[in-house]
């Protein structure tokens, strides 16, 4: 049986350090993902970003870089040959980098399948708006499913979700959880559209 690989997703590492991870399963050929506050279901990662730090065990088979986006940082990890993905990497790059979201220890990171310098310095704001775009979009889906929830019952309104937008009852839960707490993160989404302002 062939796995389809999951496309990956051009998001902020804000929602992914402030999204809940649900962990897969390998019977069920399930693939661990997060659902960040805005809802999006997310297994791997598209992002541009600023490498910060760079480590290398010493045997050579682990090393990781951490990269910000300006939203927040996160690390991404290699092992064994993956490790020659960060050999032209210095701190200060601007790099893309493609891979799984895992987690280990209460850590979420991102396990690096591609890692490469962009030479286009106008690629980090073009994400951004692109990131953006979505952004606004993601949160008419929430508002939608919060102002639903009010008005159907609740099994009714699980189906609706899942139906429509393929949302799970546990990602859900947390969804209308973190939409109760939206004023406690629209600055950071503001700062965000001031620096594009700038840029």
């Amino acid at each position: 049986m062939v796995v389809k690989r999951l496309p990956a997703k051009k998001v902020r590492i804000f929602d992914l350090i402030y999204g809940k991870y649900f962990p897969g399963e390998k019977e069920k050929m399930k693939e661990s993902y997060i659902v960040t506050p805005f809802g999006q279901k997310i297994s791997r990662v598209n992002i541009v970003a600023t490498v910060i730090d760079k480590f290398l065990s010493d045997d050579g088979n682990y090393s990781t870089i951490t990269i910000d986006d300006g939203s927040e940082a996160t690390r991404v990890k290699m092992f064994r040959e993956k490790t020659e993905l960060i050999q032209e990497v210095e701190v200060g790059d601007l790099v893309l980098v493609v891979g799984k979201l895992k987690e280990y220890n209460g850590e979420v990171y991102i396990n690096g399948e591609i890692i490469r310098k962009v030479q286009e310095p106008n690629l980090e704001n073009l994400r951004r708006l692109e990131i953006l775009k979505d952004l606004v979009e993601q949160k008419k889906i929430v508002d939608e499913l919060k102002n639903l929830k009010e008005k159907m019952g609740e099994e009714e309104f699980e189906e609706y979700a899942k139906k429509k937008y393929g949302i799970e009852e546990e990602a859900l839960s947390f969804i209308i959880k973190e939409s109760k707490v939206e004023e406690d993160y629209k600055p950071k989404i503001m700062k965000i559209i001031e620096g594009l302002d700038e840029g």
